[in-house]
């Protein structure tokens, strides 16, 4: 970021739910450069998720994360670790459990809460294509040739510097 001194390298990760309201000064360059949208996991992610979150866990065999997976369709990574942490073994519970069973998790559920909303959905994807359209309006940019300037290059002077004098006299 512009006005930070800094003699090691530092990076700094910004994260919102609210991208629409961001300060217009913070998208300019030297501030923060690089702007990536992440959406809401896949599937396959939310099964990984489910797992990371259970790893210390004994989980039943009767539990299929799988269907889990299926099931949080539009939950966010933090709305899966809510849900085990719903579980018996992950809060206080008033009786100790062996394994977290199938029922846990079904009880678990009926608390389950998404954190973004179905139409919230689009309102993000939009100000992703809206990131990805102002990117790039360079991209059309090429020398010419190897030699740097020709006669296409509005900077080069068609007198080869002849009337250079008469600018800075």
């Amino acid at each position: 970021m512009d006005g930070m001194n800094a003699k090691k390298t530092v990076f700094v990760i910004d994260a919102t739910n609210r991208p629409d309201i961001i300060d217009p000064a913070l998208l300019r360059p030297g501030r923060l450069d690089q702007l990536t949208y992440i959406p809401l996991p896949d599937e396959d992610s939310r099964h990984q998720i489910f797992k990371a979150c259970l790893r210390k866990s004994p989980v039943s065999k009767d539990v299929g994360l799988e269907a889990l997976a299926k099931f949080t369709q539009g939950f966010s990574g933090a709305d899966i670790t809510e849900i085990c942490q719903l579980t018996p073994l992950q809060d206080d519970a008033e009786e100790e459990v062996a394994e977290i069973k199938a029922a846990h998790f079904e009880e678990s559920m009926k608390f389950a809460r998404r954190s973004v909303s179905n139409a919230d959905i689009p309102k993000y994807e939009a100000f992703a294509q809206t990131l990805h359209q102002s990117r790039g309006f360079g991209s059309e940019f090429r020398f010419s040739d190897a030699a740097g300037a020709t006669a296409a290059d509005p900077f080069a002077s068609s007198a080869g510097g002849a009337d250079d004098d008469e600018v800075y006299n």
